[in-house]
């Protein structure tokens, strides 16, 4: 009597879950945030520790690049449209799939699971600290867009509370982490690096990526701290 064979138990293997279409609006979210974290948010990223590594110039340099921001074209739109709503979006968003999502650090204790809850984790702090960033520098005290040259002396303020500076410096690798991070999902959901071998090559780049990015937000912060520049004067 001939026995029925059932088929073997697919072997699941860990990776990153691409974004598939036809699985109702939360594709489009989640596409859209993905996307959101590359351009414009990414972008912006990199180009405010550009701005701010010209801290170690000094405080004239630093208020130089802080006047020429604030001088560009409809700012304010530019600020709304490409920095706060994208920023907003992907924070709440991200927050929204780490609710719904499951690690299983304990059970399926795998590298992607770690990699999983550290992004997760980062990107927690990387919207508090941005909050507060925000609302300390860009809405409270003197107001750089009309004294710009007082941006040095006011983060250097800022900076000289010890707590604070615990905080700049977690945030800042904790951000560069979930960007670095954050570039290598983009790539593998976007089918950018098909297969294993892709990812670990561009996961080295992405690696020193963030490395590099860390060491330059480090050393900007080193400017407003260090010796060379103490008691800046305000404007």
């Amino acid at each position: 009597m001939a026995t029925a064979q059932h088929p073997a138990a697919p072997i699941v293997r860990p990776g990153v879950r691409p974004l598939r279409a036809g699985q109702g609006t939360s594709f489009i979210w989640r596409k859209l945030h993905s996307l959101l974290g590359i351009v414009p948010i990414g972008a912006f990223f990199i180009e405010h520790l550009l701005s701010n590594f010209e801290a170690l110039k000094g405080p004239a340099a630093y208020g130089a690049q802080v006047k020429f921001l604030n001088s560009l074209p409809l700012v304010r739109v530019l600020e709304w449209a490409f920095i706060f709503l994208p920023i907003l979006y992907h924070g709440l968003y991200g927050f929204y799939i780490w609710l719904r999502g499951k690690s299983n650090l304990v059970y399926y204790p795998w590298a992607g699971n770690w990699m999983y809850t550290a992004q997760r984790c980062t990107g927690i702090i990387a919207l508090l600290y941005i909050g507060q960033h925000v609302i300390r520098q860009r809405f409270l005290g003197v107001s750089l867009p009309e004294h710009p040259y007082a941006a040095f002396a006011k983060v250097q303020h800022e900076l000289s509370n010890p707590w604070m500076l615990a905080v700049y410096i977690i945030a800042m690798i904790a951000i560069c982490w979930h960007f670095s991070y954050g570039v290598w999902l983009f790539a593998a959901k976007w089918g950018i690096t098909p297969g294993t071998l892709a990812r670990k090559r561009f996961g080295v780049v992405c690696a020193l990526l963030g490395i590099g990015l860390a060491i330059m937000g480090l050393a900007s912060i080193w400017a407003f701290v260090g010796p060379a520049y103490a008691n800046a004067p305000g404007f």
